[in-house]
């Protein structure tokens, strides 16, 4: 009788740790936090536009300067699954008459060409139209 409880204990036991030790079992989403950046947009800020120009091109800054309003920053976070967050920064200078001066970004973007699509498109095989005393031959 102690014999078996003592086994019982042992397999619950291993039956409860060893889900634990399934590493990435579970399904993480990608998570974009921030102003997504894309290469081409950042490839068109040029010195000299000024705060309108730069805001239409690129959207509305995640972080302007506290202490006063000549500085932006775009940040964008991503977590890919269980990957390791990449985080890139963008730095845009004005002057006082709100012109860019110059601007910095962190890291390089990734080339917007190779970014994998997920929006192929399907090119379906012509095919007779379906009869419906033929039914056998579509299973």
């Amino acid at each position: 009788m102690q014999l078996k409880s003592i086994i019982s204990a042992l397999v619950l036991a291993l039956s409860v740790t060893s889900c634990s030790t399934v590493s990435k079992l579970v399904y993480r989403i990608d998570v974009p936090q921030g102003n997504f950046l894309e290469a081409s947009k950042v490839a068109q800020l040029q010195t000299g536009m000024n705060d309108k120009q730069v805001q239409y091109l690129l959207g509305t800054p995640m972080l302007t300067d506290p202490f006063g309003a000549n500085t932006w920053y775009y940040v964008y976070l991503e977590q890919r699954g269980y990957e390791t967050p990449e985080q890139h920064t963008l730095t845009v200078n004005f002057n006082q008459r709100n012109i860019v001066t110059d601007f910095h970004l962190d890291k390089p973007l990734p080339d917007d060409s190779q970014v994998a699509v997920n929006n192929a498109i399907i090119e379906s095989q012509k095919t007779e139209p379906r009869r419906w005393w033929k039914f056998w031959q579509y299973w």
